[in-house]
């Protein structure tokens, strides 16, 4: 079954569950995957599971962005939220990668390409991000590389 497939069943078992917090997640994730059909012009149903994880991404990194200026606004309320919407949209995401399993990740790609400085981050950063497909963020990929390249 497609991501996409399982978007419509999930919205469609909210809807008869009467979850309107997590229905409002999911309708607002269709849309995002349909105004990306649309800005590539395509058909909804051509977006592949590849896609709709790059989307699913980008809005759950929206979530934990508004998280972050929440938590330093002090809105405990809108922080709750926030993540319980960063929850459902986590859930279509694959298991992500243990600090350790990332460093390993790291390590074989600089041994790999052979990278010996950091002039070389970019090289190795596109190669982890590929390894790593959507189970660790930039932020924590980029930090790691930085840690172990001389």
């Amino acid at each position: 079954m497609s991501l996409l497939s399982q978007l419509d069943n999930d919205i469609k078992d909210a809807m008869r569950a009467r979850a309107a917090d997590r229905l409002l997640v999911l309708r607002g994730l269709k849309s995002a995957m349909k105004a990306t059909a649309m800005e590539k012009g395509i058909a909804d149903e051509a977006v592949d599971d590849a896609m709709a994880m790059a989307i699913i991404r980008k809005e759950l990194k929206k979530r934990q962005d508004s998280i972050e200026s929440f938590e330093k606004g002090g809105r405990a309320d809108l922080v709750a939220k926030e993540r319980s919407e960063a929850d459902v949209l986590s859930a279509y995401l694959p298991k992500a990668l243990s600090q350790e399993e990332i460093e390993a990740l790291v390590r074989a790609v600089i041994t790999e390409l052979g990278a010996t400085s950091k002039a070389q981050m970019g090289a190795v950063m596109k190669a982890a991000g590929e390894r790593a497909a959507g189970r660790a963020d930039g932020r924590t990929l980029s930090a790691v590389v930085g840690k172990l390249l001389p």
